[in-house]
């Protein structure tokens, strides 16, 4: 009899362990398989994303990750070892995870991608990714049935030049990407260290739930309102960027559900320090703004060094 309720009681708790540990919530998965997939070829490139898949997973229907790696429009990789290791540990949760590579359409050019760069040149660097991630999100749609996909619960993540380019793609309108169902928005985006050229393109059919990291005294990439690598007026590339802090503004408005992650005087840093260092934050943000849909405004703000007068108007972190 002791024996019996023993085995009952273990039983019990195993069970209860299992609904305490949601999915999406907790690491679920231990192996991990990657697959390589060409989504499409342009110029003669072939356009590559590597795709994280739980193993012994039954769900068909699951939340899925694009992410979209830094380096300036001219370098970075979808499989350096850091990207490699975040989209792992992602797909630990039971995340399907895609890597995108894109064009870069700055790479071996004497201008690069800041303040020698035309602002023309900028902008169509911008327009290539975005279509870019939009092929590739196309492609996983369209297959969502072999990697057991749901279309409405797809996340964008992006680093640095990757941020300005899952950014600019979120805040569109909803698209269609050939489903019955009608068109379809991004469930969620999250930023790091990443800004737009225009907030006019946020609105209410365009606005997602967005996690946006940054650190107040970013020089490349402005942690508010300011020119893209702070270049001059009478420079090339001079362009006004709108990054996490206007962004957040702008979706207060709309009372549309934001989580502005702010380092006072961080640095471009902060396009890489989430996906290691707050990942509990993603983690957060994808399960309860995404999976449960009640996300709410959330600021946080990380103690560090003061600001610096250079590259903010004034201390951000003491509001």
């Amino acid at each position: 009899m002791i024996r019996q309720y023993f085995i009952f009681s273990f039983i019990f708790l195993f069970a209860f362990t299992l609904q305490a540990q949601e999915r999406y919530q907790s690491d679920w998965f231990d192996e991990i398989s990657v697959e390589t997939y060409t989504y499409s070829t342009k110029d003669g490139e072939n356009l590559d994303l590597d795709i994280y898949l739980p193993q012994g997973d039954n769900e068909n229907e699951r939340a899925t990750i694009i992410y979209v790696h830094g380096g300036g429009f001219s370098g970075g990789a979808r499989d350096f070892d850091d990207v490699k290791e975040f989209c792992n540990r992602m797909a630990n949760y039971g995340y399907v995870v895609a890597s995108v590579s894109y064009r870069l359409t700055r790479k071996g050019k004497p201008t690069g991608f800041g303040c020698d760069c035309p602002v023309t040149d900028k902008l169509n660097t911008f327009n290539a990714a975005v279509e870019d991630v939009q092929d590739a999100t196309f492609f996983l749609i369209e297959n969502r049935e072999q990697f057991g996909i749901n279309p409405q619960k797809i996340v964008l993540a992006g680093s640095s030049a990757g941020a300005e380019t899952v950014l600019n793609t979120a805040y569109q309108p909803p698209y269609c990407y050939g489903l019955d169902s009608g068109p379809v928005s991004f469930a969620g985006v999250i930023g790091m260290a990443g800004a737009i050229p225009d907030t006019t393109v946020i609105y209410d059919e365009s606005a997602v739930p967005s996690l946006l990291f940054h650190g107040t005294d970013d020089n490349l990439v402005p942690y508010a309102t300011a020119p893209h690598h702070y270049c001059d007026k009478d420079q090339p590339g001079y362009l006004i960027l709108h990054g996490s802090y206007t962004i957040a503004e702008k979706l207060e408005k709309l009372h549309v559900p934001y989580w502005l992650h702010t380092t006072c005087g961080g640095g471009h840093e902060m396009a890489s320090k989430p996906m290691k260092e707050y990942l509990d934050v993603i983690v957060d943000f994808c399960y309860t703004y995404v999976i449960k849909g009640d996300g709410e405004d959330r600021r946080t703000i990380v103690e560090g060094k003061q600001d610096t007068a250079k590259y903010s108007p004034y201390n951000f972190c003491e509001e």
